[in-house]
């Protein structure tokens, strides 16, 4: 799909971190011709990677924003239009994180609230700030949900976690059901494992990971208007 983006701008949370699926999917699309608007909390994370994809030629543009933090999305939103005032073709909600916040009955609360703030709340300020751009482009969300909260997976010992991606997976359903007559179309992806930098470090390489690239890839067609059919969709990816 080399050129499908060229010169639309694509949103993407989560970026900042070296060896990450943010990373891979901002180089995809990149290679697509996207203009990336490229959304991080820590700017010391975020900045080599954007000044390299600014060195490759790649019209990049990168905020460091709290997206849990309705105040810091309202100004998000204005220095998108600002550097993308013909719309937004994509946004892809990566910003997330995982913990295990224990067995519900002696289960951490702190964290359980933080996975929903990290994961949940972020992807629905972010979505809830950037609709207009997205109608205005008849854009794509692509958001990442969990094959643990899927049937026949289970929460236990992440109760926070899974709470928060079933919810991801539920404003994705809302988000399509609604924004379908302004053109704009949501789905999100389910991996199991994924091979990040994050993962090798705490439980090997030999694990069987869902690749990041095959993520990005996934991601880059659903946006794409090749993929202008599919909307509502939760899509389990295994390794």
């Amino acid at each position: 799909m080399n050129g499908e983006f060229q010169g639309r701008a694509v949103v993407l949370t989560g970026f900042g971190r070296p060896g990450q699926v943010g990373e891979t999917i901002a180089q995809t699309f990149a290679r697509a011709g996207a203009h990336l608007v490229l959304v991080d909390r820590d700017a010391s994370d975020a900045d080599p990677r954007t000044a390299e994809l600014r060195s490759l030629g790649v019209n990049v543009h990168h905020f460091a924003r709290d997206l849990s933090d309705i105040t810091e999305v309202t100004k998000l939103v204005v220095d998108i239009e600002a550097v993308a005032p013909d719309g937004v073709q994509a946004l892809v909600c990566v910003a997330g994180g995982f913990a295990m916040s224990g067995p519900v009955a002696q289960s951490d609360a702190a964290i359980f609230h933080k996975m929903i703030a990290i994961n949940l709340t972020t992807a629905y300020l972010t979505t809830r700030g950037v609709l207009p751009l997205l109608r205005r482009a008849r854009g794509s969300i692509v958001y990442f949900s969990a094959a643990a909260v899927l049937p026949g997976g289970s929460g236990a010992r992440m109760s926070g976690y899974a709470a928060a991606k079933a919810g991801v997976s539920m404003l994705m359903r809302a988000v399509a059901a609604e924004e379908a007559e302004h053109g704009v179309r949501a789905n999100a992806l389910a991996p199991t494992m994924i091979r990040t930098a994050m993962n090798e470090e705490s439980m090997g390489s030999e694990k069987r990971y869902v690749e990041r690239e095959q993520i990005a890839d996934i991601a880059l067609y659903l946006c794409s208007d090749v993929a202008r059919a599919i909307t509502g969709q939760v899509i389990r990816l295994d390794a």
